[in-house]
């Protein structure tokens, strides 16, 4: 139980410092007199709340224990490493776009991811979430939610229970960013899911945080470049994709 505990607190405290740290540097900015423009808005959340504070709280945790990153495993990837990354990238679009298949033809709707909604707005955000994807979002949120929370309930639990309770305390942070009403939230939650299943199960295999960084990063690029081409081009797609976000 104090290692799920730990593991919850670790999670919810890597959205609480970064919240905190966005809500500061937007009022510093705003007293300044700097327009707070949706890139801005964008760059100030990746820089200070995915990069800052996920990665912060991660690393202070390890400090805490007195572990260095070797903990986490961190490494440049073998061919059977980058294998493991193509494979679970086609598998992790095969599942969530099989569940978003589903869940059109029941004709019920998820939540919107609030960043891919700005993106359908002004779609030059985008273009700056592609690149974050594999730079910064990958690396920040799988540092904390596979190599620390994870790993801290693999502690104490064999994988088959570490990776979904992992996995679901991620999807579940998604809460606060995602938009609509409690159950179509609930419905985006239940397939962030299967994509973190993957991320973890790769983790597992793999023991080296890199890989499902590049996994998660590809994902949210290619999620991100889907949306810009349904923005930019037209389609009925855009809001029903907007919900995919991990």
């Amino acid at each position: 139980m104090r290692a799920l505990l730990v593991a919850v607190l670790l999670a919810g405290l890597g959205i609480a410092v970064g919240s905190v740290l966005v809500l500061a540097a937007g009022l510093l900015l705003r007293l300044a007199g700097v327009p707070i423009t949706p890139v801005l808005s964008i760059v100030i959340s990746l820089a200070l709340a995915t990069g800052v504070g996920f990665g912060g709280v991660a690393l202070l945790y390890l400090w805490y224990r007195d572990f260095d990153i070797s903990y986490v495993g961190v490494r440049v990837p073998s061919l059977r490493e980058f294998g493991y990354v193509v494979g679970g990238y086609f598998l992790t679009l095969g599942l969530v776009f099989s569940a978003a298949v589903v869940i059109s033809s029941v004709g019920v709707e998820g939540g919107t991811n609030n960043a891919a909604q700005i993106g359908m707005e002004n779609p030059e955000v985008l273009l700056l979430l592609i690149p974050a994807s594999i730079l910064l979002i990958g690396p920040g949120e799988e540092l904390l939610y596979r190599g620390v929370v994870q790993n801290r309930i693999r502690e104490r639990f064999p994988a088959v229970v570490a990776i979904p309770v992992a996995s679901l305390i991620f999807a579940s942070i998604h809460y606060v960013s995602l938009s609509g009403a409690p159950s179509a939230r609930l419905i985006s939650i239940a397939v962030l899911v299967l994509p973190t299943l993957v991320f973890g199960t790769v983790y597992e295999l793999t023991d080296n945080i890199v890989v499902p960084s590049l996994l998660h990063g590809a994902y949210n690029a290619t999620l991100f470049s889907g949306l810009y081409f349904f923005v930019k081009y037209g389609g009925e797609m855009q809001q029903q994709a907007a919900f995919l976000f991990g």
